[in-house]
């Protein structure tokens, strides 16, 4: 359950806002406007995690907090939080339904969006970035982290013809490899932050998995990972 709460005098203007369920809640707050901070909560039962949320919002209440029930939750940002790290109650609601499987949510899959390092450092550099400019730039991200941050050749993809792709491979592996994970961890992290993705960048991050999975050597769609991971990109219908 979600319920939101705003708070407004001659000196604050502040929000705050819960989602509860199962064993654990989510709650997001700060400045009005802004993205705010998020943290996450653990219970051993549903019954103690629904006492402790109602306990917080009678605690917002009594300091003069008010109900907004029209709290727009699709037209904000999100991030998660440094100590719980991936969740689905800390990345936008458009994320969390269609993107629910549990590969979305995995620190340590290298196949998944931010399970390799490439993939966590990316979303984890966009985060950083996202908090000093709301409208950053997700498109131009992956070549300005591999060729300014990391020293190396941001390669796009421009084929998904098997022999060619092999072919560069044998000069470029590791800038393909680089490139590719960066790209569709990128792709991922823009919807699950805004709820949305452009369609140049959709594109580029279904290619990227495709190339990728050539480089290995296994088809994409013989990749469980893989292959779910272009399905659920290409049934994403918001597009900026």
């Amino acid at each position: 359950m979600k319920r939101a709460f705003v708070y407004k005098d001659e000196k604050s203007n502040k929000f705050w806002w819960i989602d509860y369920s199962d064993c654990s809640f989510a709650v997001n707050y700060g400045k009005y406007g802004s993205i705010g901070k998020f943290e996450l909560k653990e219970f051993d039962t549903t019954e103690d995690c629904q006492k402790e949320a109602e306990k917080l919002i009678r605690s917002k209440i009594k300091k003069g907090y008010v109900e907004d029930e029209n709290f727009n939750f699709l037209n904000r940002l999100y991030i998660d939080s440094e100590e719980y790290g991936l969740n689905p109650q800390t990345s936008h609601p458009r994320f969390s339904e269609h993107f629910n499987d549990e590969i979305y949510y995995s620190g340590g899959d290298e196949d998944a969006p931010f399970g390799s390092d490439e993939g966590h450092d990316t979303l984890i550099c966009i985060f950083e970035a996202v908090r000093k400019n709301p409208n950053f730039d997700y498109s131009a991200f992956p070549r300005k982290l591999i060729e300014q941050d990391w020293g190396m050749e941001y390669i796009p993809v421009d084929t998904l013809d098997a022999n060619e792709v092999m072919k560069m491979a044998m000069d470029k592996e590791m800038d393909m490899i680089q490139s590719d994970m960066v790209t569709y961890a990128t792709a991922f992290a823009q919807i699950k932050i805004t709820g949305a993705i452009s369609s140049e960048l959709k594109e580029r991050g279904i290619k990227a998995i495709k190339r990728l999975a050539l480089i290995y050597g296994v088809p994409w769609n013989e990749n469980e990972i893989q292959r779910k991971m272009v399905e659920d990109l290409q049934s994403f219908n918001f597009i900026l």
